[in-house]
Formats: structure tokens, C-alpha cells, sequence
């Protein structure tokens, strides 16, 4: 149960000859680590990063600075500036993004522990997805669940 969204998207991956990547900041690499745990995942990631700090969002994915300052990077803003660089950085076929809070600390009344903003653009197609999970869920488990919206956000947009 817990692998089938994986699955799904790695074989749609697989069967359509396409690539992903990933730009990871609340998930901190476990995005990446999951599609890698499937065999044959070289044939479709094609770069994945964890763009924890503001500073490598801006250099990496090519976020704006005035985005990060005005919306901060938990922001819907930033989560579709993040797919539309990671896109245009590495030319992939899907590109799939998490920027949130894992807690347990952290967050605001407005942004609390538990929000995540999950961004799929695949080709002319971006979805940004806002999710609340309860703000009681271990550190771990808060990021596994942030994964699987992003899995679920990607099958959405294929």
C-alpha cells in the first residue's frame, strides 16, 4: 500500500521514457532517496537536490530574492519558482518539488508545523498543492507523509 504511488509513477516514468527530478527542502533528500530505492532508477532521475537554505534556492533553482523575503520559502510562490528552475536547470520531463515545515518546532499561526507546499510542472502543466498534516506527527513521519503528497501531486499532474 505504502509503495503504490511510487510504483505508479515510476513505471509511468519508465514506459514513457521520461525523466524527473527533484528540488527537496522540508523533505531533506527522502523524496530522492525514495525513488532511488527503486531498481532501475537511473533510467529516469535525471538530478535531484536538497535546496534547504534560502540562499541555495536562489542559486540553484533560481527563486527570487524578493519571493523568499515577501512570501517566504513555506509559500506557493516559491514552490512554483522552484519547479519552473528545476525545470529549466535540468531539463527534465517532471519536476517535483517540497517546501514546508517538518517541525516540531517552528511555524506561525499563518504557516503552521505541518504545511507543505508540494509544485509538479510536467510539460506546459504546474500544479502547486498546499497540505495541513497534524502538527503532533513525529519529525519523520511529517516528512515521509510530505513525500507522499508530492508522489500523489505528481500522479495528479501525469
Amino acid at each position: 500500500m505504502i509503495n503504490r504511488r511510487l510504483n505508479k509513477l515510476t513505471k509511468f516514468l519508465k514506459d514513457n521514457n521520461l525523466t524527473i527530478a527533484t528540488a527537496e527542502s522540508c523533505t531533506g533528500g527522502l523524496l530522492s532517496s525514495r525513488l532511488t530505492d527503486i531498481s532501475g532508477s537511473s533510467e529516469f532521475i535525471k538530478l535531484n537536490f536538497v535546496t534547504y537554505s534560502y540562499e541555495s534556492k536562489e542559486t540553484i533553482l533560481g527563486v527570487n530574492h524578493e519571493t523568499l523575503t515577501n512570501c517566504s520559502a513555506v509559500s506557493y510562490e516559491c514552490a512554483k519558482e522552484m519547479a519552473e528552475g528545476l525545470q529549466k536547470r535540468t531539463n527534465c520531463d517532471i519536476a517535483l518539488c517540497t517546501t514546508g515545515i517538518a517541525g516540531p518546532t517552528g511555524g506561525s499561526k499563518q504557516k503552521p508545523v505541518g504545511t507543505v507546499f508540494i509544485s509538479a510542472l510536467y510539460k506546459d502543466k504546474l500544479l502547486v498543492k498546499e497540505f495541513h498534516l497534524p502538527i503532533f506527527l513525529p519529525r519523520r513521519l511529517m516528512k515521509f507523509m510530505f513525500t507522499e503528497m508530492a508522489l500523489k501531486t505528481a500522479l495528479e499532474i501525469i
